[in-house]
């Protein structure tokens, strides 16, 4: 059996220290060695950064498409197509790319990256049919969020219908737009909505999608999305509270600027707490996600207050002294915690 080369080398110690142990003897020691083969090269893995890299490129020229003047008003004058008419054929080739794509993960599912970038690339004719659709329509409102509740939509039935976590994402991702793009508009574009700027708005988005994912995981149609819906959640949550411990509840960078980063002791502690809560739970529940989603971001917070209340007061070489002696601390706690784990 071929295998990858970290895998191989894994393999190697953990049946050395079985020996060493007395768990095995040398003859079947050797046994399970030949049972195995490391990969000269790993060419799955190649296809997927492959893949990867292709789908980015095309996001990046997609978007630049979108978002640059020139060229599509270069474009207009060349071809003279108008809005609808590239919605709609935008919106039939992703169509067509979807029922491809789909097909191939029920006849030649060992495709596995080639039918996820089939999917991906219906997903971003998707967006660019919602995006000239709108401009085909715009009577000039500026009320573009309702284009991108569409889209939460579209990529949410589509997700359900085709049983797709990855279309189920986009869903997540445009519904955060739509969020965050309608309380803008309904506040007229000011920094507070309901007396929140985004970082606190979007601390109540990511809980209430967490709390609606735990609902889905009930449900038997929808438990399939649960994981990527609650990790959705966990990640709005802990970025904007991060986000928040930060800036504050301040409507402008400007009003930031005037205030001691220490008068935003609070936010950092209610940030601190949310942490220590998450892996608490994490722990107590078996629940990894809520257990690495609290750890990470609790060591994000700590370093955050550690730049911030001593890049200005202490000497840079005793601030990176005492950077570099936390680090190896850490270090050296993971490296017990692996062994243990591991070997033991």
């Amino acid at each position: 059996m071929k295998i990858d080369r970290e895998k191989s080398e894994f393999l190697d110690d953990m049946i050395e220290q079985w020996q060493t142990d007395g768990l095995i003897n040398e003859e079947t020691g050797t046994k399970l060695r030949k049972s195995y083969e490391a990969k000269n090269f790993d060419w799955l893995r190649l296809a997927q950064y492959a893949f990867w890299v292709a789908l980015a490129c095309g996001f990046i020229a997609l978007g630049s498409l979108l978002i640059d003047n020139s060229i599509l008003n270069y474009l207009k004058r060349v071809y003279n197509t108008p809005n609808i008419v590239i919605a709609l054929v935008s919106g039939g080739l992703a169509a067509w790319l979807y029922i491809l794509g789909f097909r191939r993960k029920k006849k030649l599912a060992h495709l596995k990256f080639s039918n996820e970038a089939i999917v991906f690339s219906a997903i971003l004719l998707t967006a660019n049919a919602i995006a000239y659709f709108g401009k085909a329509v715009d009577n000039g409102s500026g009320n573009f969020s309702i284009l991108i509740l569409i889209s939460v939509f579209i990529y949410g039935a589509l997700g359900y219908i085709f049983s797709s976590r990855l279309i189920w994402i986009f869903a997540l991702i445009s519904l955060g737009a739509w969020f965050g793009t309608e309380t803008g508009y309904l506040s007229r574009w000011n920094y507070y909505f309901l007396g929140m700027n985004y970082p606190l708005r979007f601390v109540a988005f990511g809980a209430i999608l967490t709390a609606v994912s735990f609902i889905m995981k009930a449900l038997p149609r929808t438990k399939h999305f649960f994981q990527v819906t609650y990790i959705a959640g966990m990640v709005y949550l802990f970025v904007s509270l991060w986000a928040l411990s930060v800036f504050g509840n301040f409507a402008s960078l400007e009003e930031w600027y005037n205030v001691r980063q220490l008068s935003l002791f609070y936010w950092a502690l209610i940030s601190a707490a949310i942490c220590v809560i998450s892996t608490v739970f994490g722990l107590k529940y078996h629940d990894d996600i809520a257990r690495e989603f609290g750890i990470t971001f609790l060591f994000i917070n700590l370093y955050t207050r550690y730049f911030e209340y001593f890049w200005d007061s202490w000497h840079k070489a005793l601030f990176f002294s005492v950077l570099a002696a936390s680090f190896w601390l850490i270090g050296r706690k993971a490296e017990k915690i692996w062994n243990v784990e591991f070997l033991k």
